[in-house]
């Protein structure tokens, strides 16, 4: 029989193949990882109306039943990554099965409703991120929006202040925090910030153009999420997710929709 290293996502789809549990999928398997899924929304880009977003969760009772499924099945699992969430229901049921399950490492891409001023169900949403879900991370891998919203933080414009945010976040009981600069913050490298409760580790690649691809981020998290389950340490696991990104974004897809999408299968871990 074949022994393969497993890892479970728990995000949403978009089915255009940008982003979400499609790219998650491909970055397991680019990276020789067995992909088990627990779907917990539904994004369908409105193509009438500038590719808007149309949200449609998943009910909680049926997420709940998928990652029985899948714990059942694999008891060797032991490694998860974290994407779109969407409602507090959902967070509620995805924390109690995690909880239950005590993984040994989660890996939390904290997509993020709220702009930071919304009442609401979306601030309700992110609140219950923070307070559900960040606890029980082994990383966390937030962007620069992402990052200043978790940490309580006015701006993010420098690498300093994205460090700051690193350690704040980091002080909400998260062992790792990578803290992702992206084209966001100014200069010609993109910086990345990865604190690890006592020091922070700065990485930089050089920037492949000045706008975001979609896909980046949750490649990062999966390719972390997949070099745990291979039993590498976070620090060699964000290496790989940055190389692999970044080889992504160079070989970047462009459809109708107004924005590129990394392109995972670009890289190749045997060189």
């Amino acid at each position: 029989m074949t022994t393969v290293a497993k890892a479970l996502v728990i995000a949403g789809s978009e089915s255009t193949g940008g982003a979400g549990i499609q790219v998650d999928l491909r970055v397991f398997q680019q990276l020789g990882v067995l992909g088990v899924g627990a779907l917990t929304c539904i994004v369908a880009f409105d193509p009438t109306n500038d590719w808007a977003h149309r949200f449609h969760p998943i009910e909680a009772s049926l997420i709940d039943e998928q990652l029985e499924a899948a714990f059942a099945d694999w008891d060797d699992l032991a490694v998860a990554k974290v994407g779109m969430l969407g409602t507090p229901a959902t967070i509620d049921t995805v924390a109690a099965r995690l909880s239950e399950r005590r993984l040994r490492h989660v890996v939390v891409d904290p997509v993020l409703i709220c702009k930071g001023q919304e009442p609401g169900a979306a601030l309700d949403t992110d609140n219950a991120l923070r307070e559900k879900i960040l606890p029980l991370a082994t990383v966390v891998t937030p962007n620069v929006f992402e990052a200043q919203v978790l940490s309580g933080m006015d701006e993010i414009t420098t690498v300093e202040q994205l460090g700051e945010a690193a350690k704040r976040i980091g002080d909400l009981g998260v062992p790792y925090v990578l803290a992702k600069g992206g084209v966001e913050l100014p200069g010609e490298d993109a910086v990345d910030i990865l604190w690890d409760g006592h020091e922070l580790i700065e990485t930089r690649r050089e920037k492949v153009g000045p706008v975001r691809v979609s896909g980046a981020g949750c490649s990062v998290a999966a390719a972390i999420t997949a070099q745990l389950a291979k039993g590498h340490d976070v620090l060699d696991a964000v290496n790989v997710a940055r190389d692999l990104v970044t080889e992504g974004i160079k070989a970047r897809i462009a459809g109708n929709t107004p924005f590129d999408i990394a392109w995972q299968g670009a890289y190749h871990p045997w060189g």
